[in-house]
């Protein structure tokens, strides 16, 4: 594994060698053009010193510069707000076009390889699978303001991690008087998906408030095929599975926040957020057999699924400095409220196979979550510590009813299964950071404690685990020179089993041949995270981490263990071992190096807005699975991604984005028999000052992001092949009107807890 690891690397480094000469060029020539601009009379130094020393520490995107993209030793931050590719979709859609975010053949996120804990403004989100992926395509990209990409999380975040975390931050600057914001975004294909919305936000002395209001009506579909092999029967015998999702979803979303001033240096924020969806899916489904007991099955159904759903967030969140030596305080506490109830009637349309099934499930979920972090720095011994606890606890329950009869129209059977979840979970942290000379140490201890109950009547008997554990975590930092950073880290984490992946109402579109459950018995999965990287110029990064999962929870698709029976289960199941092995490499090319005289690339580069430009991400990641037996030879994955920023004349500026997963890698247990790929081309034109936006956008150009995967598994073999309409027309709109000059408060403050880097308090 090290000869391979080193051969990558090598590999990329041969070819990265001309591209990092010309970042540096052009970093020397930022330095450079900022040394001669930022030059300031005394007076005006010492007065922004003094406000250093009596504000709240503000951590921006943008510096003196317009930069979309920020690469430190421990994360890599976005701004999503000032792209026009990132800010006129949905969340999802912003995510997924994040550098080294890759979606699984399953649809799960994953970041250089690594499975993520999803964070909306610093709190883990208690959603998971659909539930999360709906709600981040229910949130507007435009209430983003940027996003941290967390590679290796320290004993500040939560252990439940796995290994790293993506943190959503939402949009909170507050301006003086009243503002407004109106935006649309119209999409379409052969369906219509139209998403107006409304954002609203002012500040009165010392209250400031924000509000969003918007609607989103999606429709669009989904195509997919199981073409299975089972393997299990004197001969082999198949099922060739086809099946046709129209869906609508349709969501309000309300979301508010108040921040009122207590003093200089102490702020209180309110935040109520509100998201309900009443969708519909219609689907159309039919298996064709083919083999010695397969030969007659013949099958179409049809039915169609309602869901309403109603999520309801509520935090309060203390914040203050405590004094002029940098110690701050960090108080928060969060509700989160979620129900889902979909109804489904599916109905089989010949009648020599006849069978129905209607179902009902209801899934109620309540999390409280309370948490303090409080960072004490000491400056004059380049030495800070961090320490901090929570407390969350999570209930969920789901109870779902079901008649189903099969092959005899007159036979029915009723039946109810119950699913229930509680979990409790108590933790404390401790983080010290010491500096010396030009390294960095971080050492930070975790302590967790969960305490986790399930029930459900499809076993006997509830299941109980109690897990304490010590998570420790350690990471130091070489700073070479000002601009090129060399660091390496290692934490232990742990993943519990969401009630997603545990609830064995899943799914409620059943039928004879198909069958979609959670599974109750999986276990807590272990982590040890190992990464090391290069980063560079705030722009460039080249690393590797290498990930140990014990007890990993993967997606597998079995085959039915009834005797006799044809049919397929999907769901999870854990395996003893898995390993991950992930090299990347971002970084981006100055087109304007070549095109524009010396004078006028030193000017555009300090401001990437108004400079042409191609960023690059390479992934590599190979997977290795202990205990299961392939029917096909593993091989490593590559991921190709680029997003590109082309200025045009009459002011249009035009952003192409394009990434490609080739075929022949191995996706955890899957091997992709296709590229999954996606182009995406924008333009975009601002007028009357900027008050007026116009963008028109294409996803998909070659309408070619479709997955075709290979799936084995014991007696089972199924290719899979799934097709949703991603080749999508936008036309968005936003106009702002009010007060634009912001004014700058003190709403911010942030303990840069995720610096496992070992920097410190700034």
């Amino acid at each position: 594994m090290k000869k391979v690891l080193w051969a990558i690397i090598n590999q990329i480094n041969q070819r990265m060698k001309s591209l990092l000469l010309l970042v540096m060029l052009m970093t020397n020539a930022l330095l450079l053009a900022q040394e001669q601009n930022t030059t300031a009379p005394a007076e005006t130094k010492k007065d922004s010193i003094s406000e250093k020393s009596t504000t709240l520490n503000e951590v921006a995107v943008l510096g003196n510069k317009r930069q979309f993209i920020k690469i430190d030793s421990d994360k890599t931050t976005v701004d999503v707000k000032n792209n026009a590719m990132l800010n006129s979709g949905t969340s999802m859609d912003a995510v997924k076009k994040l550098p080294g975010v890759i979606t699984s053949p399953t649809g799960s996120l994953t970041l250089n390889g690594k499975a993520v804990a999803i964070y909306i403004d610093g709190a883990p989100s208690s959603l998971s699978g659909n539930d999360l992926q709906n709600y981040l395509s229910s949130l507007p990209a435009s209430a983003i303001e940027k996003v941290e990409l967390i590679y290796n999380p320290g004993a500040a975040f939560d252990a439940n991690s796995s290994g790293s975390v993506i943190n959503i931050i939402t949009s909170t600057k507050r301006m003086k008087g009243i503002n407004a914001s109106f935006n649309i975004n119209y999409n379409f294909n052969k369906y219509q998906k139209p998403s107006p919305q409304v954002l609203m936000n002012g500040k009165e002395k010392n209250l400031s408030w924000q509000t969003m209001i918007g609607y989103n009506y999606i429709d669009g579909e989904q195509r997919s095929e199981n073409n299975q092999t089972f393997k299990n029967f004197p001969t082999y015998e198949n099922l060739d599975q086809k099946r046709l999702n129209v869906m609508t979803f349709r969501n309000f979303y309300f979301r508010s926040g108040l921040n009122y001033k207590l003093t200089k240096n102490a702020n209180l924020l309110l935040n109520y957020n509100v998201h309900l969806g009443n969708d519909r899916d219609v689907f159309e489904a039919s298996t064709i057999g083919t083999g010695t007991q397969a030969a007659n099955i013949n099958y179409f159904s049809q039915g169609i699924t309602q869901t309403k759903s109603d999520n309801q967030e509520i935090s309060l969140q203390y914040k203050t400095k405590l004094d002029t030596l940098g110690r701050t305080l960090d108080i928060t506490g969060f509700s989160n409220f979620f129900e889902r109830n979909p109804v489904t009637q599916s109905r089989a349309a010949d009648q020599a196979q006849y069978s129905t099934n209607d179902s009902d499930t209801d899934l109620n979920l309540t999390n409280y979550y309370f948490k303090y972090d409080f960072a004490i720095p000491f400056e004059k011994y380049n030495f800070s510590i961090n320490t901090g606890g929570k407390f969350n606890t999570i209930v969920v329950t789901n109870n779902g009813q079901y008649a189903y009869s099969s092959i005899n129209p007159n036979g029915r059977n009723n039946s109810k299964i119950t699913f229930d979840y509680t979990e409790h979970n108590l933790a404390f942290y401790a983080e010290v950071r010491k500096k010396v000379k030009k390294f960095n140490f971080t050492v930070g201890l975790r302590y967790e404690n969960f305490d986790i109950e399930r029930e459900t009547s499809t076993i006997a008997g509830k299941i109980k685990y109690t897990n304490r554990n010590l998570f420790p975590t350690v990471s130091a930092l070489y700073e070479v020179n000002n601009d090129i950073n060399i660091s390496s880290s290692y934490s232990r984490k742990i993943a519990q089993p969401n009630y997603f992946v545990l609830d064995p109402n899943t799914s409620s579109a059943r039928d004879d041949y198909n069958n979609s459950q959670g599974n109750p018995l999986l276990k807590p999965t272990f982590f040890d995270n190992y990464e090391f990287k290069v980063s560079a110029f705030q722009f460039v990064q080249l690393g590797a981490n290498y990930t140990l999962a014990k007890d990993n929870n993967l997606f597998l698709l079995e085959a039915d263990p009834t005797p006799g029976k044809l049919g397929s289960i999907q769901t999870f199941k854990q395996f003893d071992r898995f390993e991950t092995l992930s090299v990347f490499a971002s970084f981006p090319f100055p087109i304007d190096y070549f095109t524009k005289d010396k004078a006028e690339f030193e000017k555009r580069i300090n401001d990437m807005d108004k400079m042409n430009y191609i960023y690059f991400n390479i992934n590599y990641i190979e997977s290795l699975t202990k205990g299961y037996n392939f029917s096909f030879e593993a091989q490593p994955v590559w991921n190709y991604s680029a997003q590109a920023q082309f200025l045009l004349p009459w002011g249009i500026k035009n952003t192409m984005s394009y990434f490609i997963l080739p075929k022949g890698g191995t996706w955890e247990i899957y091997k992709i028999e296709k590229a999954i790929q996606q182009f995406d081309i924008s333009f975009n034109k601002d007028f009357m000052n900027k008050n007026l936006k116009l963008g028109l956008h294409v996803f998909d150009v070659f309408n070619s992001n479709e997955i075709n995967a290979l799936v084995s598994s014991t007696n089972l073999e199924t290719h899979f092949y799934q097709k949703p309409d991603t080749r999508t027309i936008r036309i968005s709109l936003t106009y702002n009107f009010g007060n634009l000059k912001l004014e700058k408060e003190n709403t911010d403050i942030n303990t840069e807890k995720v610096r496992q880097g070992g920097g410190m308090l700034k």
